[in-house]
């Protein structure tokens, strides 16, 4: 009965903490700024498809044909990177708004926008 005790306990914690992490990884507002302009852009793993350099997946954007590493969210925030429409397989469109600082975009808004259907 007491380790069943402790590993709800600890269960508890565990997912505590993972909701904590998460939603400081998702550090970006829920909705536009309307004071600000909203941009869409091409989204998707820096190193796998916008040809930055890296030692592991990051979530960027490409803004008037440059790539950017992205602050205030990260590529986990946004669904598997390693899905068929992940941003490791493929390169998707998101509303954003923020500025390039230190050549890094941080994002203030991001939502990554629904993949359009495909025709029959």
């Amino acid at each position: 009965m007491k380790s069943l005790l402790m590993l709800i306990v600890f269960g508890f914690f565990a997912v505590c903490i993972a909701n904590a992490q998460t939603t400081k990884a998702a550090g970006v507002a829920a909705s536009p700024n309307k004071a600000k302009k909203v941009m869409i852009v091409d989204a998707s793993c820096g190193q796998c498809k916008l040809g930055l350099q890296g030692k592991e997946c990051d979530l960027a954007v490409k803004i008037d044909g440059k790539a950017y590493f992205v602050d205030g969210t990260n590529i986990d925030s946004h669904g598997d990177a390693h899905a068929k429409d992940g941003f490791c397989s493929a390169i998707r469109k998101a509303e954003v708004q923020g500025e390039v600082v230190n050549n890094r975009f941080v994002a203030t808004y991001f939502k990554l926008l629904p993949e359009p259907v495909k025709a029959k």
